[in-house]
């Protein structure tokens, strides 16, 4: 897991042509491959989307036995902690730790939002601009 992942939900929308390659986290959850927050953001707004920070991150924790199973059980937590009104997330920490035996993860994810327009846009025909993620 490296900080700056970016999660989207299943039934997240993009804009087209816009189609990264992913990899499925969970039942609602997949994981972009290879492209970090920050040129995702780009690869967004260069499309007229906007990829927006929301408020309030999310931060759980997980046991394993080893340090992935660990950090992949506090992240499942923390993106099932993501409101389900928003539709990606991006990974800001990973840190374990070891405890009698046993691997302590905390992660903490930063809920996004991408969508074609601002709050302030009224978005009556958006479904028509964009593509599902597969």
């Amino acid at each position: 897991m490296k900080p700056h992942s970016i999660f989207l939900r299943k039934d997240c929308v993009l804009p087209e042509p816009l189609d990264p390659l992913t990899e499925p986290v969970g039942e609602n959850w997949m994981r972009v491959e290879e492209i970090a927050a920050a040129v995702f953001d780009t690869m967004i707004r260069q499309k007229g989307w906007h990829f927006m920070q929301v408020d309030g991150p999310c931060k759980r924790k997980g046991l394993g036995l080893t340090e992935k199973g660990a950090a992949k059980r506090a992240l499942a937590r923390a993106l099932n902690g993501v409101e389900r009104r928003f539709n990606a997330a991006e990974l800001t920490d990973v840190q374990a730790t070891k405890f009698l035996g046993f691997y302590v993860a905390s992660v903490t994810v930063q809920p996004r939002q991408i969508q074609q327009y601002t709050w302030l846009e009224i978005a009556g025909d958006w479904h028509q601009l964009a593509v599902p993620v597969r």
